[in-house]
């Protein structure tokens, strides 16, 4: 991949830790962030950015990939808690939807939703990456 400046966050927030690893190397070999970090639920998104807001707003993520079905707290309630939060950098975060759901109301509820950029269907590939490069940085 060919990207003139990198990414200098991308964060995975995924409870299944094989999809985790997966995505992890698609976007590795692609090159296109200086830091990968990945959490297993919404909560631990939320925690980690609000936390990096206050710490060290360099490693907030460029582009957050998010799965909807997870436990204690899923992505839609994530996207709920994300809209309430006063995160300096959400214009510079963007959020994209990675699910196995095929169901037409999720894709329409995500489409909906204010940060929420695109949907897309797992599992990642350098091809869906590239396209949201393409499409939002």
């Amino acid at each position: 991949m060919d990207t003139k400046k990198k990414l200098q966050c991308v964060l995975l927030i995924d409870d299944d830790e094989v999809t985790n690893f997966l995505n992890r190397r698609v976007i590795e070999y692609s090159k296109i962030a200086e830091h990968v970090e990945v959490k297993l639920n919404g909560q631990e998104a939320l925690d980690f950015l609000t936390d990096k807001q206050t710490t060290d707003n360099s490693l907030l993520p460029c582009l957050i990939l998010l799965d909807i079905n997870m436990p204690v707290m899923d992505g839609w309630e994530f996207m709920q808690e994300y809209t309430k939060e006063a995160l300096d950098q959400k214009k510079n975060m963007n959020i994209v939807m990675l699910s196995t759901s095929t169901n037409p109301d999720d894709i329409k509820r995500a489409a909906s939703l204010p940060f929420v950029k695109a949907f897309k269907s797992k599992p990642l590939t350098s091809e869906v990456l590239e396209e949201i490069l393409t499409n939002y940085f």
